[in-house]
């Protein structure tokens, strides 16, 4: 059984997409898993240091894909309860957590995000069935 309304923030570059900043890097493999998790009912926040006008490539990215965002940059549930800055969530992926698997792509200088492995794990965890 999956765990259903989780809030899950997802960082963006090296995670979501290739490093490449300022510019968008390729899919690292995450647009399936993230419209998987969408799918069976957790929110999303994207948090990211992208801001202002590179933010919004980064929004956009997700929009294109059909991967709707609970958030950007914020909780906005948490309002109620906290006024921390802290992006509260129940799960973070990020390529800079310790233990994320990460994989090399050919001819990169930085590793990535391993979404097989992250979706292998989120099922491991009760996230996806």
């Amino acid at each position: 059984m999956a765990i259903h309304d989780a809030t899950i923030a997802i960082d963006f570059d090296g995670t979501v997409v290739t490093h490449a900043y300022p510019e968008i890097g390729e899919d690292a493999g995450a647009a399936p898993v993230l419209k998987e998790l969408t799918d069976n009912g957790c929110r999303l926040i994207l948090y990211s240091m992208r801001h202002g006008k590179l933010l919004d490539r980064a929004v956009e990215w997700f929009r294109v894909r059909g991967i709707p965002l609970y958030a950007v940059n914020e909780n906005p549930s948490q309002k109620r309860w906290t006024s921390s800055p802290k992006i509260h969530a129940d799960l973070y992926i990020d390529d800079c957590n310790l233990g994320c698997p990460l994989r090399f792509i050919d001819g990169e200088k930085h590793p990535v995000a391993d979404w097989a492995k992250i979706r292998e794990q989120l099922v491991r965890e009760g996230f996806l069935d």
